[in-house]
């Protein structure tokens, strides 16, 4: 046997240069490189090894771990789970730093690979700087808290152990069911012990995904099902877009003329345009998608795992006759809400119900039901995209006792809708353009309003709906497809949160243009809040009174487009319809990274089109409004199935 001696630091990265993925037949590097912020715990192993020689890896500097995470995890996503940037960090607050970006990658099925510094296997220092010192167990580190969000999990505490944590890792990774966050922590004495690894460990390794197929007797009991059904729906997942199923799930609807509809995850598999799709389902879809679910006989997943914001806290689906057929690579999502179960690729799954009704001249019943239900959205579509409150907010910022509205004119001098802003931002921006988002209210209004007809151009996280993931998974998207014009959609509750990657974006020369909508506040929760009988508490970005002592002070009004220029972007602020086209244009023309101050009112996004989501509402007694929220909330769960 041939055997290289090199340090562990070293190995590694040897390792991470020759992995490679094979899907249909195509052969792709899987790992373009690694993000990294040193510390430590980590400079002087890995990142030696690194300095010395990083072999075909390219080397990114973040700025926030967590950040630098959201990088690779966009990365990951829109490159179809095909290729992956592993992260690298420090001891102590850089690792814990990046735990939530493991969870948001766990939640939602993307590879993320992360490398954690840690304390000294010898325990000779102890305790070492950022060293958490528990009583009752001298193995526990920060690293551990990666345990409970990551779909695989090891500690290297000799160099041999690198070789099977690593195989174990691209196991994971490449694993279509059981992909997610993947954590390798290292020790920071054993990243610079030298091993004599056996040379075959360094050798070109392709890791072939491959595509389950369904099983007979599955297929056969699911399509006796389905030839008694008139009205079934297909409802088209994230599983579909990583299978690149969307001409099959096409094809299989227009020949049997089944409408369909996305999740979030879903959207942009198959065109915006085609007449058969009714657009977003669920809490934040749209009212053709609606209808429709409410009245269907069945429910054909292809590829969800059906969240509650896609059942509707699985309140939407209320014809009694219901039935459900789940095609997914996962069991465990194939067998949600009692359904028919197809264990299975997307892709070979659609194809096989596909072959199946074709023996029996199955033909839905519909007639101008999907027709009309998107004749009526259209109406809503049009109001949505047009409605001017500049007059409106002229004369009532007047007013005496003004709203919240109102005192967002006066503050800011900004009179557009949210609802309008998407409405512009869609008719100016590149047609192929890929929009990345993730939390608070606008991930509803696009799912709702966003139409494009690209293929894989709607990057929504909304597994985990992390606010902070939208600017860095934009660049991450952008590193992907250097070539595509990439957007990121925020809120000004985002951007303030977590916004660190705009300078990589700029050492990296990858232009992202963000879309910042300004409306003082976590407006998404405030609606949640107040629409479920509570006050306006901590939601609002306000000063606190002095004659109060609350935070009930004027609006406090942030020049978010000042602070993209002190980073070195070109910034616009945008208060009205004119404002933002003419910034949107020039925009388009800029050669580096872009923000535009988006200042839109308060309340003025969608809300509702007939879906019910399920929160925790107390039996107050006292206020009307509260106990009114609680009986609404019983009366729906009378309604809804209980699992």
């Amino acid at each position: 046997m041939n055997r290289l001696t090199i340090t562990v630091g070293q190995a590694l990265v040897k390792f991470l240069d020759n992995q490679y993925v094979s899907f249909d037949g195509k052969e792709e590097k899987f790992v373009d490189g690694i993000f990294t912020i040193f510390g430590h715990g980590i400079v002087c192993g890995l990142g030696q090894a690194l300095d010395e020689n990083p072999y075909g890896l390219n080397i990114y500097q973040g700025r926030n771990e967590q950040g630098m995470a959201h990088v690779a995890a966009g990365f990951a996503k829109q490159s179809n789970r095909r290729r992956i940037i592993a992260c690298a960090s420090s001891i102590g607050p850089g690792a814990a730093n990046m735990v939530t970006a493991v969870a948001d990658a766990t939640a939602n099925n993307v590879p993320l690979l992360v490398f954690t510094g840690d304390t000294f296997s010898t325990r000779q220092p102890d305790p070492v700087l950022q060293q958490i010192e528990q009583f009752h167990d001298a193995s526990l580190t920060t690293s551990d808290a990666f345990r409970p969000v990551s779909r695989y999990w090891d500690r290297v505490n000799r160099p041999e152990q690198l070789m099977s944590a690593m195989l174990n890792a691209m196991r994971v990774l490449t694993d279509s069911e059981r992909t997610g966050g993947v954590c390798i922590t290292l020790p920071q004495d054993v990243q610079g012990e030298s091993f004599a690894f056996p040379e075959y460990f360094f050798e070109k390794r392709v890791h072939r995904i491959s595509r389950t197929t369904p099983d007979e007797l599955e297929i056969a009991e699911v399509l006796k099902l389905v030839v008694n059904k008139k009205k079934p729906l297909v409802i088209v997942g994230g599983g579909a877009r990583y299978s690149e199923a969307g001409d099959d799930i096409r094809v299989f609807c227009e020949k049997y003329t089944i409408p369909f509809a996305e999740t979030q995850s879903g959207k942009s598999v198959i065109a915006s345009s085609h007449p058969l799709n009714l657009g977003g389902v669920g809490v934040t879809g749209n009212s053709a998608a609606n209808s429709i679910a409410s009245e269907a006989d069945l429910v054909i997943g292809v590829g969800t795992r059906l969240t509650d914001f896609t059942t509707g806290s699985k309140e939407l689906f209320r014809n009694p006759k219901v039935d459900f057929v789940l095609v997914n690579v996962s069991r465990f999502h194939a067998e949600k809400l009692d359904a028919y179960p197809v264990v299975a690729d997307a892709k070979k799954g659609i194809q096989a119900l596909q072959l199946g009704l074709e023996k029996v001249d199955y033909h839905s019943a519909y007639t101008n039901e999907i027709k009309d239900a998107k004749f009526l959205w259209k109406k809503e579509m049009d109001y949505l995209t047009n409605t001017v409150f500049d007059e409106k907010y002229e004369s009532l910022v007047k007013a005496k006792e003004p709203g919240v509205e109102e005192e967002f004119v006066k503050a800011t001098g900004g009179v557009l809708t949210q609802t309008t802003a998407i409405g512009i931002i869609r008719g100016i921006i590149e047609e192929d353009a890929i929009v990345v988002g993730a939390s608070g209210s606008l991930p509803g209004d696009l799912q709702r309003m966003w139409t494009t007809d690209a293929k894989d151009s709607y990057h929504m996280e909304y597994g985990y709906s992390c606010m902070g993931y939208e600017i860095a998974a934009t660049l991450g998207a952008k590193l992907a497809f250097p070539d595509r014009a990439c957007y990121s959609m925020l809120g000004d509750g985002s951007f303030m949160m977590l916004h660190s990657e705009i300078s990589t974006a700029l050492q990296e020369n990858k232009k992202i243009t963000v879309l910042l909508f300004d409306n003082c506040g976590f407006g998404c929760i405030n609606n949640l809040q107040m629409g479920k009988g509570m006050g306006s508490l901590a939601t609002m970005f306000r000063y606190r009174s002095e004659d109060t002592g609350k935070q009930s002070g004027n609006l406090i009004v942030t020049d978010f487009a000042m602070i993209a220029r002190g980073y070195g972007l070109t910034a616009f602020t945008a208060k009205t319809q004119e404002e933002l086209k003419a910034a949107l244009e020039a925009a388009k023309e800029e050669k580096t990274s872009v923000l535009i101050d988006i200042k839109v009112l308060p309340k003025s996004m969608t809300d509702g089109y007939g879906s019910w989501w399920h929160v925790g509402i107390g039996n107050h007694d006292k206020n009307e409004k509260i106990k009114a929220a609680f009986e609404d909330r019983i009366q729906h769960l009378d309604h809804a199935r209980p699992y």
